[in-house]
């Protein structure tokens, strides 16, 4: 889709913030946040994950997830596949790493009482992982992909 620098920043700031706006909402769900937490701490939740996420996005996991999904599908001429391995990809970067960022931040909002950090993470990581990757081959990707052929890619002039 994106075929530039600008365009790559442009599209994962889109595909960033959708995501992690639903899937903070579902964390915050998962972990009875929600009506706990002021308006403040839950955007401020929102805009710290966005951050996070986006630079991730930028500089470790969208290029890993790229190289890794281009390998994958390097034999075959077929967009579809290359888009589901690059979804599939993204969704397992993004969720390993992010899913620290959400146990943090559920120890920060209910304090500590784990017995094992491990397994509250593979078990965050493994709920994370299943929301996250329909909502981005279902929902988010088809949006985000239609928002920006008709918003991003159509700005653009063409020279006579």
């Amino acid at each position: 889709m994106p075929t530039t620098k600008k365009e790559s920043v442009q599209f994962g700031f889109m595909m960033c913030f959708g995501m992690v706006f639903f899937m903070t909402i579902y964390n915050f769900y998962l972990n009875g946040m929600i009506g706990e937490l002021t308006l403040i701490e839950g955007i401020s939740d929102f805009l710290i994950g966005f951050v996070i996420a986006f630079i991730l996005d930028l500089f470790i996991v969208g290029p890993n997830a790229k190289k890794i999904a281009l390998k994958i599908t390097a034999k075959t001429n077929n967009k579809v596949y290359t888009i589901l391995s690059i979804s599939i990809c993204m969704v397992i970067g993004m969720a390993f790493f992010m899913s620290i960022y959400g146990l943090v931040t559920t120890y920060i909002h209910n304090g500590f009482t784990a017995s094992s950090i491990l397994s509250d993470y593979l078990s965050v990581f493994g709920k994370n992982f299943m929301m996250a990757l329909p909502l981005q081959i279902i929902i988010m990707g088809p949006l985000v992909r239609f928002l920006f052929v008709k918003y991003v890619k159509s700005t653009k002039v063409v020279s006579v």
